[in-house]
Protein backbone atom coordinates (compact mmCIF):
# COMPACT_ATOMS: atom_id res chain seq x y z
CA UNK A 1 0.00 0.00 0.00
CA UNK A 2 1.27 3.09 -1.08
CA UNK A 3 0.50 6.24 1.31
CA UNK A 4 1.22 10.00 0.27
CA UNK A 5 1.78 12.01 3.13
CA UNK A 6 0.11 15.53 2.55
CA UNK A 7 1.30 18.76 3.78
CA UNK A 8 -1.70 19.78 6.39
CA UNK A 9 -1.96 23.01 8.61
CA UNK A 10 -3.08 22.84 11.88
CA UNK A 11 -5.41 26.07 13.19
CA UNK A 12 -6.30 25.65 16.74
CA UNK A 13 -8.96 28.18 18.50
CA UNK A 14 -8.27 29.04 22.15
CA UNK A 15 -10.44 30.09 24.81
CA UNK A 16 -9.57 33.38 24.19
CA UNK A 17 -10.53 33.51 20.31
CA UNK A 18 -7.61 34.11 18.98
CA UNK A 19 -5.45 31.91 16.57
CA UNK A 20 -2.49 29.90 17.54
CA UNK A 21 -0.03 29.43 14.89
CA UNK A 22 1.11 25.93 14.18
CA UNK A 23 4.90 24.70 13.68
CA UNK A 24 6.16 24.89 10.15
CA UNK A 25 6.47 20.88 8.74
CA UNK A 26 10.37 20.04 8.51
CA UNK A 27 10.33 17.89 5.25
CA UNK A 28 13.70 16.31 5.59
CA UNK A 29 11.89 14.33 8.58
CA UNK A 30 8.59 14.40 7.23
CA UNK A 31 8.34 11.34 4.54
CA UNK A 32 6.56 12.61 1.60
CA UNK A 33 5.38 8.03 0.47
CA UNK A 34 5.59 5.75 3.09
CA UNK A 35 4.97 1.77 1.99
CA UNK A 36 3.64 -0.75 4.19
CA UNK A 37 6.00 -3.65 2.45
CA UNK A 38 7.84 -3.92 -0.68
CA UNK A 39 8.87 -6.35 -3.18
CA UNK A 40 11.08 -5.97 -6.31
CA UNK A 41 12.47 -7.69 -9.20
CA UNK A 42 14.81 -7.41 -11.55
CA UNK A 43 15.41 -9.26 -14.87
CA UNK A 44 17.42 -9.13 -17.92
CA UNK A 45 16.27 -10.42 -21.19
CA UNK A 46 13.74 -11.84 -19.37
CA UNK A 47 15.76 -13.79 -16.90
CA UNK A 48 15.89 -13.08 -12.79
CA UNK A 49 18.93 -11.38 -11.96
CA UNK A 50 17.65 -10.07 -8.46
CA UNK A 51 15.08 -10.31 -5.86
CA UNK A 52 14.50 -7.62 -2.69
CA UNK A 53 12.13 -7.75 -0.13
CA UNK A 54 11.35 -5.32 2.76
CA UNK A 55 9.34 -4.17 5.24
CA UNK A 56 8.34 -0.51 5.18
CA UNK A 57 9.58 2.28 3.18
CA UNK A 58 9.86 5.55 3.93
CA UNK A 59 10.57 8.36 1.12
CA UNK A 60 12.35 11.83 2.07
CA UNK A 61 12.66 14.34 -1.05
CA UNK A 62 15.05 17.67 -0.62
CA UNK A 63 15.46 20.22 -3.45
CA UNK A 64 18.72 18.08 -3.31
CA UNK A 65 18.30 14.73 -2.39
CA UNK A 66 15.98 11.82 -2.50
CA UNK A 67 16.25 9.26 0.66
CA UNK A 68 14.55 6.08 0.94
CA UNK A 69 14.87 4.47 4.40
CA UNK A 70 14.01 0.87 4.90
CA UNK A 71 13.60 0.77 8.92
CA UNK A 72 12.51 -2.73 8.90
CA UNK A 73 15.63 -3.74 7.50
CA UNK A 74 15.72 -5.44 3.35
CA UNK A 75 16.72 -8.96 2.10
CA UNK A 76 18.53 -9.26 -1.19
CA UNK A 77 18.98 -12.02 -3.35
CA UNK A 78 20.73 -12.57 -6.49
CA UNK A 79 21.26 -15.12 -9.34
CA UNK A 80 23.66 -16.67 -11.71
CA UNK A 81 23.17 -16.62 -15.60
CA UNK A 82 21.69 -19.86 -15.02
CA UNK A 83 18.39 -18.62 -13.13
CA UNK A 84 20.31 -19.84 -9.75
CA UNK A 85 20.22 -18.32 -6.46
CA UNK A 86 23.99 -17.44 -5.87
CA UNK A 87 23.66 -14.95 -3.01
CA UNK A 88 21.50 -13.72 -0.64
CA UNK A 89 22.05 -10.31 1.60
CA UNK A 90 20.53 -9.77 5.08
CA UNK A 91 20.82 -6.21 6.91
CA UNK A 92 18.72 -5.28 9.72
CA UNK A 93 18.20 -1.51 8.19
CA UNK A 94 19.23 0.18 4.67
CA UNK A 95 19.20 3.55 3.46
CA UNK A 96 19.68 4.69 -0.46
CA UNK A 97 20.34 8.45 -1.47
CA UNK A 98 20.06 9.92 -4.41
CA UNK A 99 22.05 13.17 -5.22
CA UNK A 100 19.86 15.12 -7.66
CA UNK A 101 22.58 17.54 -8.53
CA UNK A 102 25.20 14.79 -10.41
CA UNK A 103 22.91 11.68 -9.97
CA UNK A 104 25.26 10.28 -7.93
CA UNK A 105 23.72 7.39 -5.68
CA UNK A 106 24.40 5.61 -2.33
CA UNK A 107 23.17 2.26 -1.08
CA UNK A 108 23.92 1.66 2.25
CA UNK A 109 22.86 -1.95 4.36
CA UNK A 110 23.81 -1.67 7.98
CA UNK A 111 23.15 -3.80 11.51
CA UNK A 112 24.20 -7.19 11.85
CA UNK A 113 24.62 -7.62 7.91
CA UNK A 114 25.03 -10.54 6.41
CA UNK A 115 26.80 -11.59 2.88
CA UNK A 116 26.39 -15.44 1.86
CA UNK A 117 27.35 -16.46 -1.58
CA UNK A 118 25.67 -20.09 -2.04
CA UNK A 119 28.12 -21.41 -4.80
CA UNK A 120 31.46 -20.95 -3.09
CA UNK A 121 29.48 -21.49 0.56
CA UNK A 122 30.87 -18.40 2.01
CA UNK A 123 29.64 -16.33 4.47
CA UNK A 124 30.59 -12.55 5.81
CA UNK A 125 29.82 -10.55 8.69
CA UNK A 126 29.96 -7.01 9.64
CA UNK A 127 28.07 -4.13 10.46
CA UNK A 128 28.31 -1.74 7.67
CA UNK A 129 28.04 -2.33 3.65
CA UNK A 130 27.96 -0.41 0.59
CA UNK A 131 27.14 -0.87 -3.06
CA UNK A 132 28.19 0.90 -5.95
CA UNK A 133 25.78 0.11 -8.11
CA UNK A 134 27.52 1.67 -11.18
CA UNK A 135 30.70 -0.48 -10.60
CA UNK A 136 28.64 -3.63 -9.33
CA UNK A 137 30.95 -3.88 -6.22
CA UNK A 138 29.81 -4.13 -2.48
CA UNK A 139 32.79 -2.99 0.03
CA UNK A 140 33.05 -2.19 3.70
CA UNK A 141 35.72 0.09 6.14
CA UNK A 142 34.23 -1.57 8.88
CA UNK A 143 35.60 -4.92 10.91
CA UNK A 144 34.63 -8.08 8.87
CA UNK A 145 34.15 -11.99 9.54
CA UNK A 146 34.85 -14.19 6.36
CA UNK A 147 33.78 -18.32 6.87
CA UNK A 148 34.84 -20.17 4.11
CA UNK A 149 35.49 -23.99 3.36
CA UNK A 150 39.40 -22.70 3.37
CA UNK A 151 38.70 -21.31 6.85
CA UNK A 152 38.30 -18.39 8.76
CA UNK A 153 39.29 -14.58 8.05
CA UNK A 154 38.68 -11.22 9.91
CA UNK A 155 40.33 -8.06 9.32
CA UNK A 156 38.73 -4.21 8.55
CA UNK A 157 38.10 -3.22 4.89
CA UNK A 158 36.63 -5.42 2.13
CA UNK A 159 36.05 -5.23 -1.73
CA UNK A 160 34.30 -7.53 -3.76
CA UNK A 161 32.10 -7.96 -6.89
CA UNK A 162 28.24 -7.49 -5.80
CA UNK A 163 27.97 -10.99 -5.70
CA UNK A 164 30.59 -11.80 -3.34
CA UNK A 165 32.81 -13.94 -5.80
CA UNK A 166 36.18 -12.25 -5.29
CA UNK A 167 35.98 -10.93 -1.85
CA UNK A 168 39.25 -9.33 -0.43
CA UNK A 169 39.61 -8.21 3.18
CA UNK A 170 41.80 -5.27 2.89
CA UNK A 171 43.63 -5.52 6.49
CA UNK A 172 43.71 -9.06 8.06
CA UNK A 173 44.77 -10.62 11.31
CA UNK A 174 44.56 -13.49 13.46
CA UNK A 175 43.17 -15.46 10.38
CA UNK A 176 43.03 -18.97 10.17
CA UNK A 177 42.73 -21.22 7.15
CA UNK A 178 41.43 -25.11 7.54
CA UNK A 179 44.18 -27.72 5.60
CA UNK A 180 42.40 -30.95 4.91
CA UNK A 181 44.84 -33.27 3.26
CA UNK A 182 44.54 -37.17 3.32
CA UNK A 183 41.54 -36.89 5.32
CA UNK A 184 43.45 -34.83 8.22
CA UNK A 185 41.79 -31.61 9.34
CA UNK A 186 45.11 -29.30 10.78
CA UNK A 187 44.18 -25.69 11.53
CA UNK A 188 46.83 -22.99 11.07
CA UNK A 189 47.49 -19.87 12.21
CA UNK A 190 48.39 -17.88 8.95
CA UNK A 191 49.20 -14.24 10.82
CA UNK A 192 51.77 -16.11 13.83
CA UNK A 193 52.26 -19.69 12.47
CA UNK A 194 53.57 -22.26 15.14
CA UNK A 195 52.89 -25.65 13.90
CA UNK A 196 49.21 -27.72 13.33
CA UNK A 197 47.77 -28.46 17.04
CA UNK A 198 48.08 -31.46 18.53
CA UNK A 199 44.87 -33.32 19.46
CA UNK A 200 43.56 -32.71 23.16
CA UNK A 201 44.26 -35.55 25.14
CA UNK A 202 42.14 -37.04 28.30
CA UNK A 203 43.11 -37.41 31.13
CA UNK A 204 41.79 -39.48 34.25
CA UNK A 205 41.98 -39.32 37.54
CA UNK A 206 41.89 -42.04 40.45
CA UNK A 207 41.16 -41.02 43.83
Amino acid sequence: MIAAVPTVAIIVFSCKNTLSEAEPLDLQKTPLQTVDSMYMIQSVNGKLRMRVATGMLKRYETDTLSTEVFPDGIMVYAYDDDGNLETTIRAREARHTHDKRNNAETWKAYGDVVVRNIMKKETMETDTLYWDRKKQEIYTDCYIRLYSPDGFMQGYGMHSDEKARNSIIHRPFNSYSVVVQDSTRVLIDTANFIGPLLPKRSVSSSK
